[in-house]
């Protein structure tokens, strides 16, 4: 299993001082292919670990796959190659047929860059959410960033990836995953739950550790999530496509505040 992080020489430069020959920890950073059908769909960049579950998620997101039904199997080439995933579907009806797909190449920077053209983001819709059953009370939402913060493993090694976390409507924390993609860290654990049989997440919330951008607010609402927070700012783009589908938005989500931007009505 390729690892997510990595130890490489420095020299480490102090005002006034000499350069101290040190050691300092990296987050990996490598390709990940995934391959249906035969055919290469994406190639994104992406930190090594649970690399089946950002597959699944990448493709529930897309749209790609409606169920996890539909994913027969989750597995390597012959030759084991760590940077590849080879996933086989069903042939059911609701599956979208693989001759319309696009070709993804995307950076560990952001989703949307891998789209194709413009008019393949318009007909990427957002599924609108059902009327809100659960309620969050605002009290719980000061604790989830340093829940967060404490979960993330190789961040306080490396100071270098992105997480994202599943919170139950107690504020319990349910899963986390980290990647150098923000996109990368959503997809895999949507991608989890998908696999797990748990989505839609109709009861579930989600923190991300940076910003709210439209991709990310896309693929929890792919998973049926009706609250995303993040740390720092949303994009004017998430802000509309959450509040067109119905899911509450929160921002800036530290130092004991947050700013609700869409459907405050969950929130009590």
């Amino acid at each position: 299993m390729t690892p997510s992080m990595v130890r490489v020489p420095i020299e480490r430069l102090v005002q006034g001082g000499f350069p101290e020959k040190r050691e300092d920890a990296l987050a990996v950073e490598e390709p990940l292919e995934i391959r249906v059908g035969g055919k290469s769909l994406s190639v994104t960049m992406r930190t090594p670990g649970n690399d089946f579950e950002l597959a699944a998620g990448f493709l529930f997101s897309e749209g790609i796959v409606s169920s996890a039904s539909q994913i027969i199997a989750l597995g390597r080439t012959a030759d084991e190659n760590p940077n590849i995933v080879v996933v086989a579907l069903s042939r059911e009806p609701s599956a979208k047929p693989l001759t319309v797909q696009r070709a993804f190449v995307m950076t560990s920077a952001c989703g949307l860059c891998g789209k194709a053209s413009l008019a393949s983001l318009a007909s990427n819709r957002c599924p609108a959410l059902p009327p809100p059953t659960t309620t969050f009370r605002s009290g719980i939402f000061h604790t989830l960033p340093e829940v967060l913060r404490r979960r993330q493993a190789v961040f306080d090694s490396t100071g270098g990836l992105h997480a994202a976390a599943l919170f139950d409507a107690s504020g319990r924390l349910e899963s986390l995953h980290e990647d150098v993609g923000r996109h990368n860290a959503v997809d895999k654990l949507i991608g989890d739950a998908l696999l797990r049989g748990r989505t839609p997440l109709a009861n579930s919330m989600v923190l991300v550790s940076g910003r709210a951008s439209y991709e990310l607010v896309q693929k929890c609402l792919m998973g049926g999530v009706p609250l995303l927070a993040a740390v720092g700012a949303p994009s004017s783009l998430a802000v509309a496509t959450a509040a067109r589908a119905g899911m509450t938005l929160i921002g800036f989500l530290r130092d004991g505040r947050f700013n609700v931007y869409s459907e405050p009505g969950r929130i009590r």
